[in-house]
């Protein structure tokens, strides 16, 4: 906001430079963004904050400030009015304000036998340095002494006011005005007007209508002085995108004593400039009025606050200084300030507002830089963040991109992936949002279809939360890990449902947990069948289980959705339980030191029927290679051989904690799970 250099210092017992008043602003309570000289004036554009625009978006409220920080006295301008008491202000123009709520203080004077003619000269270059245009003396007066005082004020022609009445009230539903600047605005009942007997002349704060405008003719002026509820004032402004200087100050809340010494000050200007003769009495509607409210401020409290020992005397001079009434009260054993603020100083509401005063006025430098002392709790560790972040660090490690997707999915995705139980949103933003997930799947295959438009291969995973209807009830279930998979270039069938299995493995060690097998044993049963499963290929399924614990499952798409979908490529998915990861990871493990002796790998190629099991051969293979077998891995498939059969390859891992073993005790191991295989009537490859 722009502020006159010199109109400042007209409140100040002494003047200062402009540099000097932006200094102490800047350090003390606004920050001065420019100062700019402005003919034979300096303007200064002052960062006023919202909790002062009550006060401070006025030259005597910045001028009050300047006297506080610089110890200089401020002058009080006083309205010398002189009322004409053969004629009454009631007279006139009579005021109905049914919209109390809205309007808590209307006020008015009259002036009769006015002449409309140009300001003076001086009044019009303020008003220009602070950024207004001149239009007339009686306008720009109402103009000047907002600028002034920080109170809007608004004039009327009396002789253009239908039946001389005005009524501050809530707007008609869809009833119009027309402003000054000819543009007309349809209100609704959440607005507050000024209007006459007939129609709305003006947008209550905001802007005034066509109708009792001032103009050259204009001979009794009624001057307009009020405090409107700010909310309203804001929500209009916006409603309409006409923000006004009188809609800045009422929407950021005004003074309502702060009516009378604004009319005051523009009646004594209009009787000086524009011969007018000022009507006794006054019209001011005020039914509640503002009550003083005491603040105690702990002496002991603030000190502390600061880390200084300011004196009781010391703080009680600074109020004393901004205009706010304190004095010196002892109560139970402890010094308090007991504070009146004035109702000019709405910001001011509790012991903390005092001790900012007081430590901005003495200056922020004035306070000591210490290192402040106490003991730092650390914060309590959040399981689940530490945890998805690691699991998100493991996954992108490993080569797949993370996505996140709404929690929404559509009617056409329920019946493809023949969902129940699905939650459907009472107010959905489109049909393709109508419910909340059941599982992550759903979205990540979206994503898979869209990216390979673009790519040849497609590695995703995504961590959030799936809902489901629970005893009638929507329910935020479980959170989830998923992952998905597709490759145009795949070479092998099920590539993708291996690529997925080896990945469970990479992060479930990463996590530190062993205990881990895929358990594509699925029950047949309709009553207690997952709803994955009808999603799934039947034959590139299992279950993922720690123990006997289910933590997942992962499977490959059936075609019947990938076609519904529109993809043409093959898609394997896991999803696991977000919780039971983290139950598992999270127990308490004894740590086995890796062994120091060299470990001996062998390759075991077998020939099995298509309908083998791989879990099959792995369990016959662990229990004939014993205790010193550490490990199995199938590392390849091969299903094109003749009479239905299909290859598989294992990569056996034997090692000893104890010593290093001898070629010759792994050969007989290897001949004992030989044996094992072709006793159940496989080929073993040699």
């Amino acid at each position: 906001m722009k502020f006159s250099a010199n109109w400042l210092n007209e409140y100040l017992q002494k003047p200062l430079k402009p540099q000097e008043i932006a200094d102490l602003l800047t350090m003390h309570a606004f920050e001065v963004e420019t100062c700019e000289k402005f003919g034979k004036d300096f303007v200064l554009d002052i960062k006023v904050l919202p909790d002062r625009a009550h006060d401070c978006m006025s030259h005597i409220g910045i001028a009050k400030e300047l006297a506080a920080i610089s110890g200089l006295g401020f002058i009080e301008s006083k309205a010398n009015i002189s009322e004409d008491k053969k004629i009454k202000a009631k007279d006139f123009i009579f005021v109905e304000v049914p919209s109390g709520d809205l309007c808590p203080r209307y006020s008015m004077r009259v002036l009769s036998d006015v002449k409309v003619a140009p300001s003076p000269k001086w009044m019009q270059e303020r008003l220009a340095a602070c950024g207004l245009r001149p239009i007339s003396n009686i306008v720009d007066i109402t103009n000047y002494v907002m600028i002034e005082t920080g109170q809007p004020l608004h004039a009327f022609d009396v002789d253009k006011v239908g039946g001389k009445k005005i009524i501050v009230r809530r707007a008609n539903e869809g009833e119009q005005i027309t402003t000054l600047e000819g543009k007309t605005y349809k209100l609704s009942n959440q607005n507050l007007v000024i209007a006459d007997e007939k129609v709305a002349i003006g947008i209550a704060g905001i802007k005034g209508g066509e109708g009792p405008e001032i103009d050259e003719k204009t001979k009794v002026v009624v001057i307009e002085s009020a405090n409107f509820e700010p909310t309203n004032i804001r929500r209009t402004s916006k409603a309409f995108n006409l923000r006004t200087d009188a809609s800045i100050r009422f929407e950021n809340g005004l003074d309502p004593e702060l009516t009378i010494k604004a009319l005051g000050r523009a009646a004594s200007l209009m009787a000086e400039f524009a011969g007018g003769r000022v009507a006794s009495g006054l019209i001011d509607v005020y039914p509640n009025k503002v009550k003083p409210r005491k603040i105690f401020a702990d002496v002991e409290w603030i000190q502390g606050l600061l880390g200084l020992p300011v004196k009781m005397q010391e703080m009680i001079n600074i109020l004393k200084r901004l205009d706010v009434p304190a004095k010196i009260i002892k109560k139970n054993k402890k010094t308090f300030i007991e504070v009146t603020p004035p109702s000019s100083r709405l910001d001011l509401r509790a012991q903390e507002d005092i001790a900012e005063e007081i430590a901005r006025i003495m200056g922020y430098d004035k306070i000591p830089a210490t290192v402040p002392s106490g003991i730092l709790i650390p914060a309590a560790k959040e399981e689940n963040l530490i945890y998805e972040d690691k699991i998100k660090d493991i996954l992108v490690g490993a080569g797949w991109s993370e996505a996140q997707n709404y929690s929404f999915i559509s009617d056409a995705d329920v019946k493809t992936f023949e969902i129940v139980k699905q939650v459907e949103i009472k107010n959905p933003f489109s049909q393709d949002q109508k419910y909340l997930r059941p599982t992550l799947i759903v979205n990540l295959l979206k994503n898979v279809k869209e990216n390979l438009k673009y790519f040849d291969g497609v590695r995703l995973f995504e961590i959030g939360r799936s809902f489901t209807m629970v005893g009638g009830n929507p329910a935020e279930w479980k959170n989830k890990i998923a992952a998905v998979v597709s490759n145009k270039n795949a070479k092998r069938p099920a590539e993708g449902l291996f690529e997925l299995k080896g990945l469970v493995h990479i992060l479930f060690e990463k996590l530190g947990i062993d205990d881990v097998w895929f358990d594509d044993e699925i029950s047949s049963d309709s009553s207690v069948m997952p709803f994955w499963l009808k999603y799934t290929h039947p034959a590139r399924r299992a279950q993922i289980k720690s123990g006997q614990n289910q933590i997942g499952w992962v499977g490959e798409i059936k075609p019947k959705i990938l076609s519904a979908m529109e993809i043409k490529e093959k898609i394997s998915v896991f999803e696991l339980d977000f919780s039971e990861v983290i139950r598992i990871a999270s127990e308490e493990r004894e740590y086995i030191p890796p062994s120091k002796y060299p470990a001996i790998i062998r390759d075991l190629a077998i020939v099995v029927e298509q309908t083998t099991k791989i879990e099959t051969v792995l369990n016959i293979i662990e229990i004939a290679g014993g205790p010193l077998l550490q490990d199995t891995d199938i590392f390849d498939i091969y299903e094109g051989l003749v009479d239905y059969k299909k290859s598989l390859a294992f990569r056996l891992i034997y090692q000893s904690d104890e010593r290093s073993l001898s070629d010759a005790e792994i050969n007989k191991l290897m001949e004992k799970i030989i044996k094992s295989l072709e006793e159940k009537g496989w080929e073993v490859r040699k």
